[in-house]
């Protein structure tokens, strides 16, 4: 990737220079860490069950966890590839990684808070569940949920954006910054939806503002055309590149 067009065998100011092959940054290992927090606030409330009733009702909970649990991976997924291919450290990146890592830490309670909310019945049985909201209030919550969400992957494309910008001044050659545009347009997708998710929360009824949340479901559908179609274009442009390269 650029990174192997920018290796000089010398750290540069901007850190874009550095041979990333093997080598760990320490943005990325501070990154690692503040997202295993992340994790543990997921599980750091939960007290150990004083009876065995408790015990199902914290195993019923697995199932919540786990996909609050998926997104953060997911999130992690995202940013570990984008410092594995372009192993930026400048000032512009290490801003933005670190507005990255806010936001997921801020966000890790209401994201616990909305899943295990979805499952509640599930969790706790019937009208048992001790997590209270009216339906006057859960718009707003599919709305702080939307903004976090926007926010993440904003930042996302705002990373790719420098990336690109650096590698246009250092004369990457066009298959690298056209590989970098398409991981931009996939962002701007994942704001769009989370944009869609927003409007539908004020379109929708207090009640069905809940639905608002079906929004996101268009995301693997959405990506997997896009990357078809940008793959397409790919092999007209550079016919006799690599995929991997």
């Amino acid at each position: 990737m650029i990174r192997k067009l920018f290796s000089s065998g010398h750290a540069t100011g901007s850190g874009i220079g550095r041979k990333r092959d093997f080598e760990v940054q320490r943005i990325e290992t501070f990154s690692d860490g503040v997202f295993a927090f992340a994790v543990t606030l997921l599980i750091v409330s939960l007290e150990v069950p004083k009876s065995f009733e408790d015990l199902l009702t914290s195993m019923r909970g697995f199932f919540a966890f786990g996909i609050s649990f998926t997104v953060l991976i997911l999130i992690w997924a995202e940013q570990h590839r984008f410092f594995r291919n372009y192993g930026m450290e400048d000032g512009w990146t290490i801003a933005l990684n670190g507005a990255l890592l806010f936001i997921v830490l801020f966000y890790t309670y209401p994201l616990k808070f909305l899943f295990t909310l979805i499952f509640s019945d599930q969790i706790y049985g019937p009208n048992k569940s001790p997590m209270k909201i009216t339906a006057h209030q859960l718009p707003t919550l599919m709305m702080i949920y939307a903004l976090g969400f926007i926010a993440i992957y904003f930042i996302f494309f705002l990373l790719y954006f420098n990336a690109y910008i650096k590698s246009k001044k250092m004369g990457v050659p066009p298959l690298r910054k056209f590989d970098c545009k398409t991981e931009m347009y996939k962002e701007l997708i994942m704001v769009s939806t989370g944009l869609g998710s927003l409007l539908f929360c004020f379109l929708l009824t207090d009640e069905s503002s809940g639905s608002a949340g079906f929004v996101y479901m268009l995301i693997p559908p959405a990506i997997t055309i896009f990357y078809i179609f940008r793959n397409r274009i790919r092999k007209k442009l550079f016919p006799h590149s690599d995929h991997n390269n």
